[in-house]
């Protein structure tokens, strides 16, 4: 194995400030690229989505619960296999109630959704032991729509924006693909806000932008395909603060009756300026 090079501790700092100087302009360039991000505009969903999950059939808007914003993930699980793919599965496993307590605590809800029908779901859900809610969209367009399956049949061979028909090789007719997709529920309409795909999801995270005094948040994904950590935390203060256009991603907002607090980066309203803020965490 090929270790770095062994220098004097002089020899390293000097290294270490370089690279630390380098770091700190692609944070700079990141947190406007987030800014950006926060500011895309979003599509209303008209379309009626209707998944099979543990309460049987239900609209998208019942994957919200009573929470105003949502975050999916595509998992790979086609209707003929008998498992969801490793790296799904990696990801998943790292999920805990107390994660996704958090995010409900934030006026977000999170789930899973697969095209394998609903029974193969639930026996891979007990055999592994999670209790992230999970649908199936087989048998609706939801997969299809939101590009997380390619099928020469629809045909739709769309993939990460662009056209990608050699993804679909050979005698197959269509392919699952890993992602993750945001909505805000505002009333009784809901909109999509955001997809992200390949390395988009390398890291799911809301830097703490420039300028930032109190409470942020954060979802941070990290190491290629396998789900590091996804945490919800945020400190304490926020309410009552006026805040520039653009930030904060994932500030803490005033408390709800019930003491819950929005999760401003999705979409909640929160602060005495009541601005509006729609969930982009820091993608590629």
């Amino acid at each position: 194995m090929t270790l770095p090079e062994v220098v004097t501790r002089e020899e390293w700092l000097e290294a270490r400030k370089s690279l630390l100087a380098e770091e700190k302009e692609v944070t700079r360039r990141r947190d406007a690229l987030n800014a950006k991000r926060r500011r895309l505009p979003m599509v209303r969903i008209d379309k009626e989505y209707l998944l099979d999950g543990p309460d049987g059939t239900v609209p998208l808007a019942a994957l919200f619960g009573e929470s105003s914003q949502l975050i999916v993930k595509h998992v790979m699980f086609a209707p003929d296999w008998d498992a969801a793919c490793s790296g799904c599965t990696a990801d998943i496993d790292e999920m805990s109630d107390g994660l996704l307590r958090h995010l409900r605590s934030r006026d977000t809800a999170f789930a899973l959704v697969a095209r394998a029908p609903l029974d193969k779901l639930r026996k891979y859900q007990a055999a592994r032991g999670w209790t992230v809610p999970w649908y199936s969209s087989y048998g609706s367009d939801f997969n299809y729509d939101f590009q997380a399956t390619l099928d020469k049949d629809r045909p739709q061979l769309e993939y990460n924006y662009r056209s990608q028909p050699e993804i679909v090789a050979g005698d197959e007719t269509s392919v699952e693909m890993s992602g993750v997709s945001c909505f805000l529920r505002e009333g009784t309409e809901i909109y999509h806000t955001y997809s992200t795909w390949a390395r988009g999801t390398d890291v799911l995270g809301c830097q703490r932008p420039w300028g930032n005094p109190v409470g942020w948040s954060c979802f941070l994904r990290a190491g290629g395909h396998q789900f590091s950590r996804l945490v919800a935390a945020c400190s304490a203060g926020g309410a009552g603060v006026r805040w520039p256009a653009g930030s904060p991603p994932c500030r803490r907002g005033p408390r709800r009756a019930g003491g819950s607090r929005p999760l401003l980066g999705l979409g909640g309203r929160g602060g005495a300026a009541g601005r509006r803020w729609r969930w982009r965490g820091s993608w590629a």
